[in-house]
């Protein structure tokens, strides 16, 4: 979600009437940063209401299927990850070199998406699912819907973002954090039911 739809929903009175911070980096084609699991929320359900579809937050595991994009390797592509297929801090490479670190998100769709048509599943924000926060996958569900036990006041955050080290960007990485935190690397992107 980038911060020129995060900024229609504010506009319609939607998303808590919260103008996130850009931190100088630049909003339209950027990717909202520093909003929380619930601002997310927020926007999923102003998204369904506006359109009559019922848009929300992926899943762990679809976040993690839609990432690889059919392929078996960390990421959504074959090769190293470089500065030239994501935005990370190419100061800590994964298999790579060093590289430059661009110390802030880039417009969405900066780089070639993956092969089923998505951008940005690697790097430039973290991306907020709809899974509460386990350790581990132990005792999930284990058919592809949100994990409702464990700490649910956690939510799992996935693909790494502009300031994180390669080995972060990985598909199968995650981390977890309080649903209320606003940081400056944390985004969302959304999923839609099919009708």
């Amino acid at each position: 979600v980038t911060f020129a739809q995060w900024d229609a929903c504010v506009s319609d009175g939607g998303c808590k009437s919260y103008r996130a911070p850009d931190h100088g980096w630049g909003r339209d084609k950027h990717p909202v940063v520093s909003v929380s699991y619930e601002d997310a929320q927020a926007y999923t359900a102003w998204l369904s209401n506006k359109t009559g579809r019922n848009y929300r937050l992926p899943t762990e595991a679809e976040w993690e299927y839609a990432a690889r994009g059919g392929t078996t390797s960390p990421f959504g592509f074959e090769g190293t990850l470089t500065i030239a297929r994501a935005n990370f801090n190419g100061q800590f490479p994964y298999g790579g070199k060093k590289e430059t670190f661009r110390k802030r998100t880039v417009p969405v769709a900066s780089f070639a998406p993956n092969a089923f048509g998505l951008f940005d599943m690697h790097g430039n924000a973290w991306e907020w699912t709809s899974d509460c926060w386990s350790p581990s996958h132990t005792g999930g569900a284990g058919d592809g819907s949100p994990r409702s036990n464990g700490d649910c006041n956690r939510r799992v955050l996935k693909g790494g973002a502009w300031n994180s080290g390669g080995w972060r960007l990985r598909s199968g990485h995650r981390i977890g954090k309080a649903k209320t935190v606003r940081e400056f690397d944390n985004g969302f992107r959304v999923a839609r039911d099919l009708d």
